[in-house]
């Protein structure tokens, strides 16, 4: 009896699962994916696959990045990106432009729905942890015919969706720096597109630079960023009680206030006031881009995914009640959506803390959004390097390579932050157009996350393997079809303009845009991709390039593991 055959019948042979052995089922289930695991004969180490390199190996992807990110960084990814006091004080304005109800209610029933995709999205990450997450599952589910093309077109969806969303951090970053400014200068100070995109041009180079520092220094990053977005929420929530005191907004306005700013019907202007939840608890699919550098990644990513959206859900609701009840003015569309300020957010902390208290606090705010886009500027980065090191962009043999030293893909980030320059070109034509690059990330990446929830409940239902995050055959296909239905709800809601009879100064170029980068796609696949993108390849030739000895990102801690399993197993 060979070793091989005599570790099958120890496994096979065990009459109860430990909590180490369900790690090697959930092994031989992710086996299926990849193009490594092809031979079927091929007889799995399960010693050596219970490290997360040796899990993406048998994926078929040849471990390049250091696991720098532990679950906590991986949380913070995604929580740091959403930086929920600077990104309420960005889309602030449309939040109340169906009044205080408006603001809290579409906080409440947006959140219900992205909580459904963030569900789905952990499921299909926990059992199949890749950078490239959502291109590889749509490949990996989709029919045979067509899983290519669907595949290229998530993939670039998504990569263009995520820079979309750092133009809109560093643009609101620019919008909230300026603001400074101005009310430093007692409104005396004018903000021209021009100088927005001044500052949005540095604070993306800056980004581009920081991010380029190595892999545990990013990690790192996500820990400050979080506490310090967490700081911000507790010094905002007690500080702007206490300068607005005592003149408080009532209960029945807090709540039950709608309001319409708009020629839409009120009904339709509440629905468009569930845009601030929707863009700001949004990016959480970096934590499936972070799950190569991540530690134990098949439990990382969906806690980094559920925990970053709850925790935000929560704290924005407080944060919104707050702020509603803290509002000096009955006028909310003169005095603080259309305020001179130019940011609504400074001018009800103005109001109620004052001139000086109003600039320091919208100077933490402006550090806190600067971190927000140094952490999507890092997921973006692994986005565009998973796919590209299948092939999938332009010049991909440069893009993909990877700085050994750093554990970093430079190329892969300053491919993104320049596209991101590119793309905030819109900002010069005015703020209606740069409020497209807030529609783009949030209309790309709904398609990207709902095209393999799709798949995986269809065409592809037979293949799915439960990792160690799943609700079960109940729950997992009745939320995952509410998250398909509410992601196609939100793409469409997003292609409207804010006036129903826009003109030039107040359309709405998602609707442009968005199919735009999918007619593109799709031009692009099938003149030329479809040659060299036939979906994630395999790019590990032997087994032996990432045995134990030979695995360059293997930690102490993995060490034990191996040595734990070892023991459990009888080895």
């Amino acid at each position: 009896m060979n070793a091989e055959t005599e570790m099958k019948e120890k496994i096979s042979g065990m009459r109860s699962k430990s909590p180490d052995e369900k790690e090697v089922g959930q092994v031989l289930s992710i086996r299926s994916y990849g193009r490594a695991a092809e031979d079927e004969d091929r007889v799995i180490d399960p010693v050596l696959s219970h490290s997360d390199n040796m899990l993406l190996a048998d994926i078929g992807y040849k471990p390049e990045l250091a696991r720098h990110f532990s679950t906590f960084q991986v949380f913070g990814v995604a929580y740091s990106i959403m930086g929920l006091l600077p990104s309420v004080a960005s889309v602030l304005g449309t939040a109340l432009s169906a009044g205080p109800a408006g603001a809290i209610w579409g906080w409440v029933i947006a959140g219900v729905g992205i909580e459904s995709i963030g569900i789905a999205i952990s499921q299909l990450g926990s059992s199949c942890p890749t950078s490239g997450g959502l291109y590889y599952w749509s490949n990996y589910y989709a029919p045979e015919k067509y899983r290519s093309f669907i595949s290229f077109l998530v993939g670039n969806t998504n990569s263009m969706a995520l820079v979309g969303a750092l133009c809109s951090v560093d643009y609101g970053f620019a919008e909230e720096l300026l603001s400074v400014v101005v009310i430093g200068k007692d409104g005396d100070y004018d903000v021209t597109p021009a100088k927005t995109y001044g500052v949005f041009v540095a604070c993306v180079f800056s980004h581009i630079l920081l991010t380029c520092a190595a892999s545990k220094d990013c990690a790192r990053l996500q820990t400050v960023s979080s506490v310090a977005n967490t700081s911000l929420i507790l010094l905002f929530i007690i500080a702007l009680p206490i300068g607005a005191s005592p003149n408080f907004k009532d209960a029945a306005t807090i709540f039950g206030k709608m309001e319409n700013f708009s020629n839409w019907p009120t009904g339709w202007q509440f629905v468009l006031s569930w845009m601030p939840a929707i863009w700001t608890i949004g990016s959480f699919d970096s934590c499936v881009h972070m799950s190569e550098e991540a530690h134990n990644a098949t439990k990382a990513v969906p806690i980094g995914i559920i925990g970053s959206i709850s925790a935000c859900y929560v704290l924005g609701f407080v944060v919104l009640v707050v702020t509603c009840a803290c509002l000096q003015t009955n006028n909310i569309n003169d005095d603080i959506i259309g305020t001179k300020f130019g940011q609504p957010m400074a001018a009800v902390i103005y109001d109620a803390l004052g001139k000086k208290w109003a600039m320091a606090l919208m100077v933490l705010i402006c550090v806190c959004q600067f971190m927000m886009g140094a952490s999507i500027l890092t997921a973006i980065s692994r986005q565009i390097w998973a796919f590209s090191r299948d092939n999938g962009l332009p010049f991909s043999f440069w893009i993909r390579r990877v700085n050994q030293k750093l554990s970093v893909p430079i190329n892969a980030v300053w491919t993104g932050g320049v596209i991101a320059i590119v793309l905030g070109l819109l900002c010069l034509i005015g703020s209606t157009a740069a409020n497209a690059l807030f529609s783009l990330a949030i209309a790309g990446n709904y398609f990207s996350w709902a095209t393999p929830i799709l798949l995986s409940m269809t065409t592809g239902k037979s293949k799915f393997r439960p990792g160690p995050f799943y609700l079960g055959k109940f729950w997992s296909p009745l939320i995952s079809w509410f998250a398909v239905a509410f992601a196609a709800f939100i793409i469409i809601m997003v292609m409207f303009p804010t006036d129903q009879n826009p003109g030039k100064s107040d359309m709405n170029y998602t609707c442009v845009i968005t199919p735009g980068i999918w007619i593109l796609s799709s031009l692009y696949y099938w003149i030329y991709a479809h040659k060299v993108y036939h979906g994630p390849r395999k790019t590990i030739e032997d087994e032996s390039e990432v045995s134990y000895e030979q695995n360059l990102n293997m930690t102490a801690e993995d060490g034990l593991q191996k040595e734990k399993l070892k023991t459990t197993l009888g080895l």
